[in-house]
């Protein structure tokens, strides 16, 4: 559900998009064998963005991209490349559209599904945990199509089509990051023991939203909210190392100890965990994942 303090473009107006939204929140109260994610997606209405939409894309994706080749994971760039991004457009998720300059602008599951089969899929709004999850499962992404206004460039407390396309998508193109995402989701959905449930949320804090990893002999991003956070890209990699006001303690990933890790929310992270690759983040997963199932059978 969107903040209605916010003033959107009316992107998602509709009855589509209220049942969508409306079957993602009931969700929340089924199993998992009886959630359709299919009956969370709603149309992505592209006509609807306006020149203000398309200009807060191209300012956004801008400012970002100056600095994000020297920032961010090897992985994630070549993601964001693979994906066939534009930097002047509000991206398209399926199909194609001539664009009035006469050029063809293609979505991107068209170059995302045939790398590893995940999909970006249009949602009206945040999704409550066991849709999302359900979501992860089957190698789709619930990708919200609203955009932020202008008066909220610099900070929005909800997702937008920016921090889901440009924070989120480009590791979706990876194979070891996308088996680790859908491990994730696959567990996270069967999980019932609120233990692990508030694990797996700090798990996905640490690494997918504020995650840090070793390449080229030093410290990049990864994790999307830093990815798209101009203030705290900077902050995470550069900021005095230890305990205190504007000090970090960048930590070695161990998927215990992050998952023993309270998180807080409401300022710049003060601890990141640092990978030393993809597949590290994989393999810890898969071993959790085991734990986690085979609990959820015992329980059954």
């Amino acid at each position: 559900m969107l903040n209605k303090d916010i003033e959107y473009n009316l992107i998602i107006d509709g009855d589509e998009a209220r049942r969508a939204q409306e079957a993602a929140n009931a969700a929340e109260h089924m199993t998992a064998d009886q959630i359709d994610p299919t009956t969370f997606y709603c149309t992505q209405q592209y006509d609807r963005y306006s020149d203000e939409n398309h200009e807060v894309w191209k300012t956004m994706y801008e400012q970002r991209w100056e600095v994000l080749e020297e920032q961010a994971s090897n992985v994630f760039i070549a993601g964001l490349r693979a994906i066939g991004l534009v930097p002047n457009r509000v991206p398209l998720l399926n199909g194609t559209r001539e664009m009035p300059d006469g050029t063809t602008l293609s979505g991107i599951n068209e170059f995302l599904r045939p790398l590893t089969g995940w999909q970006s899929k249009p949602v009206p709004g945040y999704l409550p945990a066991k849709a999302f999850f359900a979501c992860l499962s089957r190698r789709e992404f619930p990708t919200t199509v609203t955009i932020r206004p202008k008066s909220k460039i610099e900070y929005l407390p909800e997702p937008d089509i920016f921090h889901d396309i440009f924070g989120h998508v480009p590791l979706h193109a990876d194979p070891v990051f996308s088996d680790f995402l859908q491990t994730y989701g696959k567990a996270a959905l069967q999980c019932d023991d609120p233990v692990h449930t508030e694990r797996l949320a700090r798990l996905f804090w640490f690494t997918v939203e504020f995650g840090l990893i070793k390449e080229d002999n030093r410290l990049k991003l990864y994790g999307s909210g830093i990815i798209s956070s101009h203030g705290e890209s900077h902050h995470a990699l550069h900021a005095p190392e230890g305990k205190g006001e504007g000090k970090v303690e960048r930590r070695p990933f161990d998927l215990d100890t992050v998952c023993d890790t309270p998180f807080e929310i409401d300022h710049y992270q003060p601890i990141y965990y640092v990978l030393d690759s993809f597949e590290q983040l994989r393999d810890a997963m898969t071993e959790y994942a085991n734990r986690v199932l085979d609990g959820a059978k015992i329980k059954a």
